[in-house]
């Protein structure tokens, strides 16, 4: 159907037509009433200040805080392998001695033990995909925690390199359940405006999780006996008791229970994630209800279903990649150097001591970073995050590389590339790092939302795959491509490659609720003007949403509506 041109504000418009319209009225009971309180709900969400968000849903902060604390035991499991390989005790232990004494994990030992890791990675995610939807998340988050119970006894046993590798393998699989799970938990429950916050939380436990690695494998540095190795295992336990009281006591997803046609349970959850003394009452509850039932419903007359193979069909399929890219971006911008940042910086020139000291440092640094994004998303949209991030960190790899390329392995080069490498992880975690984490959550449609996340996750470990076969090589001495820091030239090809993507392919989903994402994109509305596109989803039943935005977006947005070209796709047409 041709578009008409609204030359009156010369915006891009979408609404849903008639013919959709009608296909949605004949699936429930009383679609005049979906409409209704689906379009309260959003003007009552876009009209609420983040502050008062808060106020009205202390207890989504809350569960959403304890659910995510999976990642934070995940990445410090998954922190120590990668910084066993510059503690002493372990590479005497495990790996190859020379003459002098000196003693390393073969790079091939290295690759495989990390690989592994995320081959189990790649299987979670997978199972994860339907196993969440058939379970719901609280049922499968408790069966994982009980099967990481168990797997952790075996690389806290393990006296060889391959009992290590079995022990990684089967890690992992919980591992990946975690990843998927954390981030749609907290898009599922997370309201409108805190939804940036709290998806972007997950980068804050990751940079914690960090954090206590880097702290607890600093103290036993020291010691000369296995146990330097094997505490920081057995401090795996330590996490898992809390986290399965909390995921029993959690409120399930009222998405899920919604796709599931549970519609009280997940009135009884929505009121769970708000205040008791300024709470949802039944009314707004039901109003919020019908809003996700009237998505779900638009969701099916626009998808095809709710298969991993429907996330490549139709509108999903611009939506998978984005997600798909979005977490190789977190790959391939230079990330690998921070994962490796003790023997990085061993091989820099570092003393043992001084490399774990500035990992420690690193991963503070990392923190301040995370929390200072929340402030910065604010002010700036998550598309212009994303994007400035990408060209800062190219232009750190690059000065990085030039360096080690002068310089060598002085002193004073190796404290220079680590000041650089302190910078680069500021802009990472106050970009890329937690922006990755809201996309990915917030783009997908609802009914493959968990699918889709695993997928994406499942690239992101792909990509994991590649670059722990080349970094350690890069790192190691031994290895027959050793470079060493100047390993940043090569990580700013490929940064400024997915820099070029984002610009032309990236959407910014800030300020737009899950039904407006889904006018958006059946729209086909160009990535660089979802800011700028007015939505009338019920043609004048509703009154135009614009997202809210700063004055920087504002003015992107104005800047955008010089073309006046509409969009218009099945279910969809220009005003």
């Amino acid at each position: 159907m041709p578009a008409a041109v609204d030359t009156t504000q010369a915006a891009e418009v979408a609404r849903i037509d008639d013919k959709a319209q009608a296909k949605i009225a004949s699936q429930v009971e009383d679609y005049n009433a979906l409409v209704h309180d689906a379009a309260a709900v959003m003007e009552e969400e876009h009209g609420m200040t983040l502050w008062q968000t808060i106020k009205d849903h202390p207890t989504a902060i809350m569960w959403t805080i304890l659910f995510s604390a999976a990642l934070v035991m995940e990445g410090y499991d998954t922190m120590l392998l990668g910084n066993f390989f510059a503690q002493p005790t372990f590479a005497r232990t495990f790996g190859t001695c020379n003459a002098a004494g000196d003693c390393e994990i073969p790079a091939p030992w290295q690759t495989g033990l990390s690989n592994g890791a995320l081959v189990g990675e790649i299987i979670g995610l997978q199972i994860v995909g339907w196993v969440s939807e058939i379970f719901g998340y609280k049922r499968t988050m408790l069966f994982s925690l009980i099967a990481m119970t168990a797997f952790v006894f075996i690389p806290f046993f393990a006296s060889s390199l391959a009992v290590l590798l079995v022990g990684q393998v089967l890690q992992g699989i919980p591992w990946g359940v975690f990843q998927t799970l954390t981030t749609t938990y907290a898009a599922d429950i997370a309201p409108l405006q805190l939804r940036g916050v709290l998806t972007t939380y997950n980068n804050l436990c990751w940079v914690i999780s960090q954090l206590i690695a880097q702290g607890v494998l600093r103290g036993c540095l020291s010691r000369t006996d296995k146990w330097a190795y094997k505490i920081p295992y057995a401090l795996q336990w330590v996490w898992i008791p809390g986290i399965l009281v909390a995921c029993l006591f959690a409120p399930e997803s009222p998405w899920f229970l919604v796709r599931k046609g549970r519609k009280e349970e997940a009135e009884k959850s929505l009121r769970r994630l708000s205040s008791r003394s300024r709470g949802l009452t039944s009314e707004r509850a039901a109003a919020k209800i019908n809003e996700m039932v009237l998505t779900a419903e638009l969701e099916k007359q626009t998808e095809s279903g709710a298969t991993y193979l429907d996330c490549f069909k139709g509108t999903n399929l611009r939506r998978t990649e984005i997600g798909i890219m979005v977490y190789l971006t977190q790959v391939f911008c230079g990330a690998p150097l921070m994962g490796y940042s003790t023997y990085f910086f061993k091989q820099a020139g570092m003393s043992t001591e001084n490399a774990f000291n500035m990992s420690i440092g690193l991963f503070a640094v990392g923190f301040v970073g995370t929390v200072s994004s929340w402030f910065v998303m604010q002010k700036v949209n998550r598309r212009n995050l994303f994007l400035w991030g990408q060209y800062a960190m190219c232009a750190i790899l690059i000065i990085v590389g030039a360096i080690a390329a002068g310089a060598g392995e002085q002193a004073g080069a190796a404290w220079g590339i680590g000041a650089l490498l302190l910078a680069f992880t500021f802009v990472y975690d106050v970009s890329v790092g937690p922006a990755t984490y809201a996309l990915v959550a917030e783009i997908p449609a609802s009914q493959v939302r968990s699918k889709s996340v695993a997928l994406s996750r499942n690239f992101y470990n792909i990509g994991g795959l590649i670059a722990n076969t080349i970094q350690p090589r890069m790192l190691n001495p031994t290895s027959n491509i050793y470079i060493g820091a100047r390993s940043g030239f090569v990580w700013a090809g490929p940064c400024a490659l997915f820099a070029l993507w984002t610009f032309f392919r990236l959407p910014d989903p800030t300020g737009r609720t899950y039904l407006e994402l889904d006018a958006l994109f059946e729209a086909k509305v160009p990535a660089r003007k979802f800011r700028s596109t007015r939505l009338e989803l019920f043609g004048s039943n509703q009154a135009s949403l614009m997202p809210r935005g700063n004055s920087q977006d504002e003015k992107a947005s104005t800047d955008e509506k010089s073309s006046g070209v509409e969009h218009s796709t099945l279910g969809y047409q220009g005003a």
